[in-house]
């Protein structure tokens, strides 16, 4: 996870350190050589990926931040967006997505559970699919990527069930995904419960950059519908394609992926296809930003 600039870029070592002191084990040496098994773990998995990003975003030049016009974050990124926000403490937030992780986990221990790409079928066509494969148990529709991109989680069985059902409402492909949580559905509801508690021992400031939440897909100010938010965004769909169109239609038109990875500029140019999008884990880019930001 980001060997090729951890030696280029001092902000990322730093943040891996702190991080390591705060959770009592070295994460950077899990991010660096694993055990993959290990990194995969959500519980190391959302930590990881926070302090990664927060680590990029605290060496993008000064100049560059002061041109920025509004944060968002999908699903884990969410928490890395209110950093950058000044909303939550970095300390504040590694302590609770590590605490998010193992919540996720333990609400779904004693649960057969699944996750699904669905690929070449409309929005609607998925949720009525879902509703379709139910049958009791829970099968939604839980990340809105981008027009014809949407997973799907819950139950295993019946997300097996909803695999055929939407393959022959026409979906092009229907693709298991190897996650250990299914992220976003109702079934995050008692995770979401046990995080409350949690965050209501913190304190949220009113975020120095607009902010685009996952579930209203619109710019929140108030700290305190932003917790709101955050804790329903456990267990409700990430409208990240209604987000980015959000943002564009409010004037954005250039947009930087911090984190470790490229996955969302792809869904990006996917929503806004004349949006200028450039992936801060990418080197070439990264020399590029950081001349024209000197």
């Amino acid at each position: 996870m980001l060997s090729d600039l951890i030696e280029r870029i001092p902000s990322l070592s730093q943040r891996l350190d702190q991080a390591s002191n705060l959770l009592g084990y070295d994460l950077r040496e899990i991010v660096l050589n694993g055990p993959e098994d290990k990194l995969n773990r959500t519980d190391i998995t959302q930590p990881a990926v926070l302090v990664t990003s927060i680590g990029l975003w605290d060496a993008v030049p000064s100049t560059l931040k002061a041109q920025l016009k509004a944060v968002a974050g999908h699903s884990l990124g969410e928490w890395t967006a209110l950093v950058a926000a000044g909303v939550i403490r970095f300390e504040d937030a590694v302590r609770l997505v590590s605490l998010r992780g193992q919540f996720m986990q333990q609400a779904v221990e004693t649960e057969q559970t699944a996750m699904a790409a669905v690929l070449g079928l409309d929005d609607a066509g998925v949720i009525a699919g879902c509703r379709e494969a139910e049958q009791g148990q829970c099968v939604d529709p839980v990340n809105f990527n981008c027009p014809g991109q949407v997973v799907i989680a819950g139950h295993e069985s019946a997300v097996d069930r909803a695999i055929g059902i939407l393959k022959a409402k026409g979906a092009k492909r229907a693709i298991k995904l190897a996650v250990s949580v299914p992220a976003h559905s109702a079934l995050m509801k008692p995770a979401a419960a046990k995080l409350e508690s949690e965050m209501q021992a913190i304190q949220l400031h009113p975020p120095t950059l607009p902010v685009y939440q996952n579930v209203s897909a619109q710019a929140e100010t108030s700290p305190e519908r932003i917790r709101t938010n955050l804790l329903m965004q456990l267990y409700s769909t990430v409208r990240w394609t209604e987000t980015i169109s959000a943002m564009s239609a409010a004037g954005a038109t250039h947009y930087l992926e911090c984190g470790p990875g490229k996955v969302l500029t792809g869904l990006v140019k996917k929503i806004d296809k004349v949006a200028t999008v450039e992936a801060l884990a990418d080197g070439a880019t990264w020399e590029h930003l950081s001349k024209e930001g000197a």
